[in-house]
């Protein structure tokens, strides 16, 4: 597999595949999605960083170090995506609870609406696409033919640009 044979690498997915799957069954406490999820993470990590070992057991024990990490990474990945999404989202609660623009989560939520209809298209279509239609990151750069790295820097930078135009908005007032 260091030496990118595919059949090398066959030979480990039929040996492995299966016991990591269940391992990371366990791990997750029964859910599915989340140990699928880590487990084609782990594998992508294994094609990157694999190197020879010396035995069985210590190789399994690289590979469930690379399982737990790539769940520890898509819980937080997880999390950091629907705390935004509430953060974002919380403007439909409040339009429904505030009756008037006198409320300073409305105006918030108002300029942040500004904010996003005053990106160019692309860019607002990239963030609708994330945050609205609620597409991955790996859905978006295979639709885009590009990386899923081009795509997070792009999400960055654009939220970075919203903030600062919310920022400059709200210095002015």
């Amino acid at each position: 597999m260091a030496e990118a044979d595919e059949s090398a690498y066959r030979t480990f997915y039929d040996a492995y595949f299966d016991r990591l799957s269940r391992y990371l069954l366990v791990v997750t406490g029964g859910d599915e999605d989340a140990g699928h999820e880590a487990l084609q993470a782990a594998l992508v990590r294994v094609v990157r960083h694999i190197k020879v070992f010396p035995n069985d057991a210590v190789f399994w024990s690289w590979l469930t170090v690379l399982a737990r990490s790539a769940l520890s990474d898509q819980t937080r990945k997880r999390r950091r995506y629907l705390a935004f999404l509430d953060r974002f989202t919380q403007h439909a609660h409040v339009e429904h609870a505030a009756q008037g623009d006198d409320q300073p989560d409305a105006k918030l939520l108002a300029l942040l609406g500004r904010s996003v209809a005053g990106l160019p298209p692309d860019e607002r279509a990239l963030v609708e696409r994330k945050y609205f239609v609620r597409q991955s990151v790996r859905e978006i750069a295979a639709e885009l033919q590009t990386s899923e790295k081009a795509i997070e820097s792009r999400l960055v930078r654009i939220r970075r640009k919203i903030k600062d135009t919310m920022l400059a908005s709200l210095k002015h007032e």
